[in-house]
């Protein structure tokens, strides 16, 4: 470690551009796990706020909430802790003049996945409903009257609720006969026993229904069927798989040239008898320093970024899988030094002093 800080001071300019490098790698992954957290959060936000363990669609809908229609007396062929029925359906919302795409839930005001009202009151009467406060940002406000595409009905905004989206779209809540009627519209009386599965909790997953027209699917799985879920995580997953891959080449390339040049060096090092293991040692002690130094100011910069985005950039920093990422990234910055500590290993040190 002394050798390896020791030489990081005398030449700083060009340890000082190596650490600028790889802090440019670090942000740009931060940065990206940022963006896979928040276009994950966008698409889960109100999956995850049900509290839920499995969600029992039909079961030729393909886990899709949208496609999946079943009467309400289904309910009597789960076996589950807490049932919760559920209608949705897609729709543009007009807020005299501001359209927003929206996905509309009908619920049970007394069933568990209830979300909390933070702002005004609870959804009561036919024609109420209340949206997620995301959509404060798009003036959107208690008392709108808000048109949903493909309806003449006229709903009204009652209450907010913490940030609650679906694939996406901002999510309003409201109770049966209202989602029977815009659905419907004046066929509503004649399907007003239909919806679209049930939301349950339960530890026996596999046990909910026996059923051979439903299927009980783990809220994880249900969630990595959304269209789309999954390819956007992998997508960006493996842009931060390769950014660590490119990480451990650029280390390894610096750290050889600088290896090269100072082969001489090394060569009278191990000629006055300090062994290959000690430099080894230094090499990597210094890849550390160099990585940890890189890392933290990518990770300080990337958090500092987000502070000034605006709402309309899903970005969400994970703390835990930052620094999951930061240690991995240093690992593989370590992992690069080694290709320098094998040439230290061969150096002879009679060629390297030109005996």
């Amino acid at each position: 470690m002394f050798l390896a800080w020791n030489e990081i001071r005398r030449n700083k300019l060009r340890f000082f551009l190596i650490t600028g490098v790889l802090m440019l790698v670090a942000y740009l992954v931060f940065f990206l796990s940022g963006l896979a957290t928040g276009l994950q959060t966008l698409n889960r936000e109100a999956v995850d706020s049900w509290k839920a363990d499995a969600i029992v669609l039909t079961d030729e809908a393909d886990k899709s909430l949208l496609q999946s229609i079943m009467p309400a007396d289904k309910e009597s062929k789960l076996k589950a802790d807490a049932v919760a029925p559920i209608g949705q359906l897609n729709a543009i919302a007009n807020n005299d003049g501001e359209k927003q795409n929206i996905s509309l839930f009908a619920i049970d005001p007394t069933s568990f996945i209830m979300p909390d009202i933070i702002e005004g009151k609870s959804f009561k009467n036919k024609y109420e409903v209340v949206a997620s406060e995301t959509l404060k940002s798009e003036d959107f406000t208690i008392g709108d009257k808000v048109k949903l595409s493909g309806s003449d009905d006229e709903l009204t905004i009652v209450g907010f609720i913490t940030s609650a989206r679906f694939n996406a779209a901002p999510v309003l809540y409201t109770n049966f006969d209202t989602f029977y009627s815009i659905k419907y519209g004046e066929a509503s009386e004649t399907n007003n026993t239909k919806l679209n599965g049930f939301v349950v909790q339960s530890d026996d997953v596999d046990n909910i229904t026996k059923d051979s027209t439903l299927e009980a699917i783990p809220i994880e799985s249900f969630i990595e069927k959304l269209p789309g879920y999954s390819e956007q995580n992998m997508t960006l997953n493996f842009m931060i798989y390769f950014l660590l891959v490119i990480s451990a080449v650029i280390v390894a390339i610096f750290l050889y040239v600088l290896t090269v040049q100072k082969i001489n060096i090394f060569g009278v090092m191990k000629a006055q008898g300090i062994s290959s293991a000690y430099l080894a040692r230094s090499v990597v002690a210094q890849t550390f320093i160099l990585a940890f130094v890189g890392v933290a100011i990518g990770l300080g910069l990337a958090l500092l970024t987000g502070e000034f985005l605006p709402n309309a950039v899903p970005v969400t920093f994970d703390l835990p899988i930052l620094l999951t990422y930061g240690a991995i990234f240093v690992v593989v910055a370590i992992l690069g030094s080694l290709f320098s500590v094998r040439t230290i290993v061969k150096i002879d040190p009679l060629k390297a002093i030109g005996g």
